[in-house]
């Protein structure tokens, strides 16, 4: 794809037919998806949120009256209670008339019975009155959806597995509907398929009063066959072939003698070598510890314990929390960190990328596409200038030098198109990660295996499919979401891009099986992330510690696990919290696929959110998705436990600290990325990858050489006699960035130290006069 038609022309054959073969059906695929990304785009924002709006202005008009007519009936009802009690009181029979004068009393005869006509027409008799209204608006927008029937319901690409076939039948069909004159030819029920008009769309599809009775409406049930095709289409049950995002997950997952060639090595490395009955008793074993250890530390505790159990009257047993307080910051840290950030050298971007690269060769990962070479000579000063420009949003025009011949537009095109793309970037990326774990001090920030997930939200204000709307966030916009792994060392570790803003747990583990590079985290913490049973069942199948941090801690359910053979003993006052019990039968039946599945990731033969897509089936699970919700339901209590620990709170904190330390190199990125307002104009997805893919490069620069700096300036302190306490330097952070240039200054000449050398340290106590001090 990135190859000239020049070098295609020269090759020989069959080597030509191959590539020319293979780039049509690649290119034939990514068509596929880009129709199936509009058409997912269309029926979101177009249809069902428009449709959504629309019934919610008018339930929102609605109100006042509404309002207004209910007081009315509710004064004159406590009235009239107020008089039956007087009767049943007294043994009395009913009088009609008193009861009315009783009525009257509070408002008029005339008003009361307007006021019952009124709520009677706003207060419609379903049970889910704003899903059908909804579906009634959404009924009225087949003009936006018929210009394409007929492509839709014509092409051969789209295929179904059991639970689509259905759905994709009906699809089949929608061209002759579209192409029907209705008006002359009703349409009549046995002419559709019944079993996919679901309750809400019932009242829309045959019972629209201008049509003649028995009629079915076309253009709602058209609507309503396409809602049906966006959710089989995101649960796969309705798939593309040759596609690489919506084809089928079931046929990309090892089977037969692929899974048997890679079954032993794979299960060793995830320690699932083992039969599923002592897997399973050892995860039993350890819930039954944490609960026991869980209750005796909250007898302990007592009246001390900021942690309670509520058992309201007929309901389920809640778990109330306090925060925690934060750290206090001795006099001792407040210095150190003053004293650290005197004493790094000010420095602009592009003369820090050149110095990373003479400790680390990490641009020396940017090869030619073709060759794999680097013959170009200064290609270093052009890829920096590309860094920089990607990075900071500024586009070429600030790095182009028509005096440099390293820095010409034709050069720096030419770069661009050759040498960055991502698997570049990821080597480069794996060069810094490897750097930045050798650095002496970053011993005392972690190890590596605690690592966070979190995204980073970027408008898009050009046209585009590869981005979704989000008001939250993006206003009347669109935009993406730059989600970014980020381990204890402070090193971004993996990074990839979604449209919109998705529920986070859905791509978390695709980002975390295509690491750059670093050790394999065994905790992963994420801010508030939307999770299901599944998605932790899913992270401890495949070794991780699912950590998310629970807005609603105190809705939470708590599951206890029992196995035949393993003895588990009472937990004392947390009884309450712990009825709800795991199936683990469930578990053992569907045991040999979860394997296999797990294989299949680790592997890459599938995406992660492809497989949770259809295993949740939006809250309705299969089979198999229960099996994993099960198994994930003790993982998920044991992080539980873990977090609402009375005496303990290092887990707690742990976390939190991890997701600062996220947070922090997010506003470092919104830093570094500062032109256009921060807005993204890439309009392929390609292009956004590469350009948030070298600003993930760019702060792992940045990041390793403030940490080199900081261990420079802790060593100086400690050889110049000053205490410097080991948990001080805990709590140093590289984020911290007021030294480093990335506005308006773009020097592309290299002036690294010779010989490896750091820069020499400012000196804390000298008096200087910094841009912001003259404002």
């Amino acid at each position: 794809m990135g190859s000239k038609a020049a070098s295609l022309e020269r090759a020989a054959e069959p080597k030509r037919t191959a590539m020319l073969t293979a780039v049509m059906r690649h290119l034939e695929a990514k068509a596929i998806d880009e129709a199936l990304d509009l058409f997912s785009v269309l029926m979101a924002t177009r249809l069902i949120s428009t449709a959504k709006r629309a019934t919610d202005k008018e339930r929102l008009s609605t109100l006042p009256p509404l309002e207004k007519a209910s007081r009315t009936l509710a004064r004159a009802a406590k009235a009239l209670f107020e008089e039956l009690e007087l009767v049943e009181a007294h043994g009395t029979d009913l009088d009609a008339a008193a009861l009315w004068r009783a009525v009257e009393e509070v408002a008029p005869r005339a008003a009361v019975m307007s006021a019952a006509v009124l709520v009677v027409s706003l207060v419609p008799e379903d049970e889910d009155s704003a899903a059908v209204a909804m579906r009634a608006a959404l009924a009225t927008r087949y003009n936006t959806v018929r210009p394409f029937l007929s492509l839709l319901g014509e092409s051969k690409a789209l295929d179904a597995a059991t639970g689509g076939k259905r759905v994709l039948a009906a699809v089949k069909r929608l061209p002759a509907l579209a192409r029907r004159r209705v008006k002359d030819k009703p349409l009549l029920p046995r002419e559709v398929d019944d079993k996919l008009v679901p309750a809400a769309w019932r009242k829309a599809v045959y019972a629209n009063a201008e049509l003649p009775p028995g009629a079915v409406d076309r253009d709602a049930y058209v609507v309503c066959v396409l809602e049906q095709l966006h959710r089989a289409l995101q649960r796969r049950d309705v798939f593309a072939s040759p596609s690489h995002r919506w084809s089928d997950p079931r046929a990309r997952l090892l089977d037969g003698t692929e899974w048997e060639a890679v079954r032993e090595d794979v299960l060793a490395g995830l320690s699932l070598d083992m039969p599923v009955e002592e897997h399973l008793a050892a995860l039993v074993t350890a819930l039954d510890a944490a609960w026991k250890q869980m209750a005796e530390r909250l007898e302990t505790a007592a009246q001390d314990t900021k942690v309670t159990i509520e058992v309201p009257p007929g309901g389920r047993a809640k778990l109330n929390v306090s925060k925690l307080g934060a750290l206090g910051e001795p006099k001792s840290l407040t210095w150190l960190r003053g004293r650290v950030e005197k004493m790094l050298p000010k420095i602009d971007l592009p003369e820090l990328l050149f110095e990373v690269h003479g400790w680390t060769g990490f641009l020396d990962a940017f090869v030619h596409l073709g060759d794999g070479t680097t013959r170009m000579k200064d290609l270093t000063t052009s890829l920096v200038a590309l860094l920089v420009s990607e990075a900071c949003n500024i586009g070429m025009t600030p790095v182009i030098n028509p005096a440099h011949e390293a820095l010409h537009r034709f050069r720096l095109v030419h770069v661009d198109q050759f040498y960055l793309r991502a698997d570049t970037i990821a080597g480069a990326n794996a060069a810094l990660i490897e750097a930045q774990g050798q650095v002496p001090i970053v011993r005392y920030w972690g190890d590596g295996l605690l690592a966070s997930v979190d995204g980073l939200r970027f408008v898009v204000p050009v046209r585009t499919i590869n981005a979704a709307p989000s008001p939250k966030y993006f206003g009347f916009k669109r935009g993406i979401t730059w989600l970014n792994a980020v381990n204890d060392q402070v090193a971004g570790i993996g990074q990839m891009v979604v449209p919109g803003t998705p529920r986070d747990s859905l791509h978390i583990l695709d980002a975390l099986l295509n690491l750059d590079g670093g050790v394999k985290p065994e905790m992963v913490a994420t801010d508030n992330a939307s999770y299901s049973d599944i998605v932790f069942g899913i992270f401890r199948i495949l070794g991780y510690n699912f950590s998310p941090r629970f807005k609603d801690l105190d809705d939470q359910r708590f599951w206890r696990a029992s196995l035949p053979g393993v003895e588990t003993g009472a937990y004392g006052p947390l009884e309450p919290l712990a009825r709800n019990r795991v199936n683990l039968n469930k578990v053992i039946i569907h045991w040999p696929d979860m394997l296999r599945i797990a294989g299949s990731l680790v592997t890459n033969q599938v995406r992660a959110y492809d497989l949770l897509r259809m295993f949740g089936r939006e809250g309705h699970p299969t089979p198999l998705g229960q099996a994993f919700a099960e198994y994930g339901r003790i993982a998920k209590t044991e992080h539980l436990l873990r977090v609402v620990d009375p005496v303990d709170h290092t887990y707690r904190r742990r976390m939190n600290r991890q997701l600062t330390v996220q947070e922090s190199r997010h506003k470092l990125a919104r830093d570094v990325c500062h032109g256009k307002r921060g807005t993204i104009h890439q309009a392929y997805r390609d292009g956004m990858e590469d350009q948030l893919g070298s600003l993930g490069l760019v702060l792992n620069a940045v990041v390793l050489w403030t940490t080199r700096y900081i261990d420079a300036a802790v060593a100086r302190l400690r050889a110049e006699g000053h205490e410097v306490r080991d948990e001080d330097i805990a709590r140093l952070s590289p984020l911290k960035h007021r030294n480093l240039n990335v506005l308006g200054r773009y020097s592309f000449t290299a002036s690294t130290p010779a010989g490896g050398a750091l820069r020499p340290l400012r000196n804390p106590d000298t008096v200087e006069l910094d841009e912001d001090d003259e404002g």
